[in-house]
């Protein structure tokens, strides 16, 4: 009997067909998921590239700020100097100001400064229709009892400057606003120029970033090269 492979030669053709094509069609099977992870693997590193380039710029962003300690090194050791002279220098520079404005805010008495600016915008007003709304709030604010940043004045001052918030004039708070600034001069100012702030601007330190010290030398590796343990005392 003849080989059947012999008289139907196409059944082995397409035998071999078959079997290469499910080789193919397995190798691609095998692949697709190799292909995903790889794909998966480098969205994700694309993600986190992403990710890291957003947080140092918020970062830089965030240091780069105004209102930030890190950019009172910009402020000239001749500058800082002179706010040492007196305290109507100090007030009289923003960076001084601002410099100032966050030493009172490290002892939580930040709404002394901050009635004194609102008092100064005050008496920048050119119209009448201005002096109202900003007199109740500077007075809601920081004079009536119990205020949320209530400033401390005396019984006389505090009563006279409340019955004149019925009809605000340009110098309605002129008493009270003279009050605070000499109790900052007297009490606070000297303060900051004995504080680490002030100190550091006038000697040129950045006080946004610590002092960076020298490693110890008997903590380094030169210094125990060729020393033999001794395990006696074990």
């Amino acid at each position: 009997m003849e080989n059947p492979l012999l008289l139907f030669p196409q059944l082995n053709i397409s035998a071999s067909k078959d079997k290469s094509y499910y080789k193919v069609s397995k190798s691609a099977v095998m692949e697709e998921p190799n292909k995903a992870s790889k794909a998966g693997a480098k969205q994700k590193r694309n993600r986190l590239s992403l990710l890291l380039q957003r947080s140092e710029y918020h970062e830089s962003e965030h240091l780069g700020k105004p209102g930030n300690l890190t950019k009172a090194s910009s402020v000239s050791p001749e500058e800082a100097v002179k706010w040492g002279e007196s305290f109507d220098k100090l007030l009289s520079q923003k960076a001084g100001l601002d410099a100032f404005t966050k030493f009172l805010k490290t002892e939580f008495s930040e709404e002394n400064i901050e009635f004194w600016i609102a008092c100064e915008d005050y008496k920048k007003s050119k119209t009448t229709h201005e002096l109202f709304p900003k007199a109740k709030t500077i007075y809601e604010t920081f004079i009536r009892k119990d205020a949320p940043k209530e400033v401390n004045l005396d019984f006389q001052t505090k009563e006279v400057t409340s019955q004149n918030i019925e009809q605000p004039l340009i110098t309605t708070f002129d008493a009270a606003q003279n009050t605070v600034y000499r109790l900052m001069e007297q009490d606070c100012y000297p303060r900051f120029l004995r504080s680490d702030t002030y100190l550091n601007l006038v000697k040129g330190r950045n006080p946004g970033r610590p002092t960076l010290r020298r490693r110890s030398r008997s903590f380094t590796v030169n210094d125990f090269q060729g020393v033999r343990p001794d395990f006696t005392a074990w």
